[in-house]
């Protein structure tokens, strides 16, 4: 009798994923069902189904495809990536009968990968005659989030797995092309089938030196030795440790002020002020762990700070920011998500002449309704730092370093002006105003989109004190 009764491949884009799974369905009596748990999809973009189950069945009920795959004829599993469906990892971490296989490629290149992958739309390659390169962009805050973001992951598959004494078969990217690395996977599964060759069907995309991959090169490699360390190779739990929101923290140049932004809150408006405090204008960004410590320590008398933003005004302007837009900052495939998946009444286009106030209105309110679901775990969708609650993300910052103040967006001159004194500026510019939408928003703000609200963010409600928006 096997010891398993199904397997998960946990991996990211661009590891190699594809590859592992053509060659784990090359076994007799083995079969993966690709991305089962993907939130904008079930297994591949045009499949309607897995063994019978929907993708509204899979909503509705996260176990009845798991169950499902587990059924059918042979030993099955799927591949999941960090950003899957979350309630899934319930199911899978704990139970001894699901085998874990545990994919890992270097960070670095599966970040510049995925951003090839993203300008020329080519996610897999059967022909060099098809191929598609372009030399990207590296981008060091979204490479840190991108870190961070694996980082996590991999800490809780591994304290999932010393937690219930559990071990998985660890396949660096590297492995791929090993057949007795992938023969050795099959036996690890318990199966006796073997391969003679890999499958060849897959080929590999960007070939090229990372020098010719990346058009700002020397920055990428300045970048990258700012980290204290960064063993690329060694994994589930590699460094730098940095903090969540470290990254987006901003520091004037001509004062010790540093802002803790909260997304969703008035980043723009505090950034713009902290920019022109002091004597000498600018920031500093693109913080890490140790460049914030050593800021901290030239800045004996420096002041940290966040800004709380109503909820209301909040949860509005993620909705209008991330979901209504389709510009620059959106989430193009969530926002389809919601769309097709929770019939969010949302155009195609977001200037629609179609699309007034009160289908405003009601857009909003639908998109509260699924926000509450969102928060309390029920939707494979991410709760995204764009709208989790402002406690939590505070609680976030505490694994660094709380803030000085956090201030009141309502109040803000006030606030800011206080941070000034102490720390020793006698004059300071005034904040402009922060809510791009918040004319937008006074046109169709009643009680019941404050109770809506209140619903979704009772914490912070609670958390903070706030009253009703006005």
């Amino acid at each position: 009798m096997s010891r398993f009764d199904y397997f998960v491949v946990f991996a990211e884009m661009r590891t190699g994923s594809n590859f592992l799974e053509a060659n784990l369905n090359s076994f007799d009596g083995l079969h993966s069902y690709g991305e089962a748990f993907n939130p904008h999809f079930i297994g591949y973009p045009n499949t309607e189904e897995i063994e019978g189950v929907t993708q509204s069945q899979r909503e509705a009920d996260p176990a009845s495809l798991v169950d499902a795959i587990k059924s059918a004829d042979g030993l099955n599993g799927f591949r999941f990536f960090n950003d899957h469906e979350q309630r899934v990892l319930d199911i899978v971490l704990p139970d001894p009968r699901c085998a874990k296989i545990i994919l890992t490629r270097n960070p670095v290149e599966s970040y510049v990968s995925w951003k090839i992958a993203s300008v020329t739309g080519q996610w897999k390659l059967t022909d060099m005659k098809h191929a598609r390169s372009r030399a990207v962009r590296f981008d060091g805050p979204e490479f840190d989030v991108h870190v961070e973001a694996l980082r996590q992951f991999q800490i809780t598959l591994l304290k999932s797995l010393q937690k219930s004494g559990q071990t998985a078969f660890y396949v660096a990217y590297e492995d791929l092309q090993d057949l007795d690395v992938m023969n050795g996977l099959a036996a690890f599964l318990g199966t006796d089938a073997r391969l003679d060759g890999l499958d060849q069907k897959l080929k590999k995309q960007n070939p090229s030196p990372m020098s010719e991959k990346v058009v700002n090169f020397d920055e990428m490699q300045t970048a990258l030795s700012r980290l204290d360390r960064f063993d690329l190779d060694r994994t589930p739990n590699f460094e730098p440790r940095r903090g969540p929101s470290v990254p987006t923290y901003v520091a004037a140049k001509g004062a010790p002020l540093l802002h803790m932004p909260i997304k969703s809150g008035p980043e723009t408006a505090v950034t713009d002020w902290l920019g022109g405090v002091g004597a000498e204008p600018g920031l500093i960004s693109e913080f890490t762990q140790k460049t914030l410590r050593q800021w901290k320590r030239k800045n004996e008398n420096h002041r940290s700070f966040t800004v709380l933003r109503h909820p209301v005004a909040r949860a509005h302007v993620a909705f209008c920011d991330r979901i209504l837009s389709t510009g620059e900052g959106s989430y193009t495939e969530i926002r389809k998500t919601l769309r097709q998946k929770y019939n969010l009444e949302i155009p195609k286009h977001e200037d629609d002449d179609g699309y007034d106030r009160r289908a405003h209105r009601m857009a909003f309110a639908q998109f509260l309704q699924w926000l509450k679901g969102n928060l309390a775990g029920q939707s494979s969708i991410r709760v995204d730092a764009a709208w989790a609650t402002q406690a939590q993300i505070l609680q976030g910052m505490s694994q660094f370093a709380l803030p000085d103040m956090v201030a009141r967006e309502d109040r803000l001159v006030d606030d800011l002006a206080v941070l000034a004194t102490q720390v020793g500026l006698e004059e300071m510019p005034t904040p402009a105003a922060a809510d791009p939408h918040h004319s937008r928003l006074a046109g169709i703000y009643d009680e019941e989109v404050e109770e809506l609200v209140a619903d979704v963010y009772q914490r912070d409600y609670m958390t903070f004190g706030f009253g009703a928006w006005s």
